[in-house]
């Protein structure tokens, strides 16, 4: 896995710098930008991480950002620094998605348990997108026939149901589902499901 990154964007370099220094002192990787533009041309949007962007920015705005990453990588929080002035502002980024807001002037460690909270999100999103980014592709070998089968049976139909269903023999469905359970590394049929269920959650 990648290294875990803090993107900070801040258009003001007195604020990107104290703010790397502290991140860099918890002993957090951090990579800055000044600008939007430059965090989107420059950051790989795969890895795990989080983002700490200013609400207010020349050009693309924190708000603006946050609606790229949205559809870009859904998996990478999004923390938004804002003024007093912007708190409207940073209550509409949480109703668009961003993990949390920080008010300035604020508390150091209160921003660290803040970042930290946002990075293991992150993590947990991204090995969640791996798993199901497997699943996917387990699914992609199947036959047309074992996705029936396996459709079936995470229904809870019994072979000789799925059978009926199919209009096939349930020494048929039986093969077949020993070939599913098999591609999809399943080790039993609860496992089967909660694999189903991940990629319905994704859907």
């Amino acid at each position: 896995m990648a290294e875990v990154m803090v993107h900070l964007i801040d258009d003001d370099q007195g604020v990107r710098d104290s703010l790397a220094m502290l991140l860099d002192s918890a002993g957090l990787a951090v990579r800055s930008f000044s600008s939007a533009e430059s965090f989107l041309a420059g950051a790989d949007l795969s890895d795990p991480g989080c983002v700490v962007a200013d609400v207010r920015m020349p050009g693309m705005s924190g708000l603006d950002l946050l609606r790229v990453l949205r559809d870009r990588a859904p998996e990478l929080p999004v923390i938004i620094i804002t003024g007093h002035a912007d708190v409207a502002m940073a209550v509409q980024a949480l109703k668009g998605g961003a993990a949390d807001f920080i008010e300035k002037p604020f508390d150091d460690s209160l921003f660290l348990a803040n970042v930290r909270d946002a990075l293991n999100r992150g993590q947990r999103a991204f090995r969640d997108r791996q798993r199901r980014d497997d699943i996917d592709m387990r699914v992609g070998e199947l036959t047309p026939r074992e996705r029936e089968v396996m459709a079936l049976i995470v229904r809870g139909l019994s072979n000789k149901a799925a059978a009926a269903e199919l209009n096939i023999s349930v020494r048929t469905v039986e093969i077949h589902r020993a070939r599913v359970m098999d591609k999809m590394g399943a080790e039993s049929l609860s496992a089967l499901v909660r694999m189903a269920l991940l990629l319905e959650e994704s859907a």
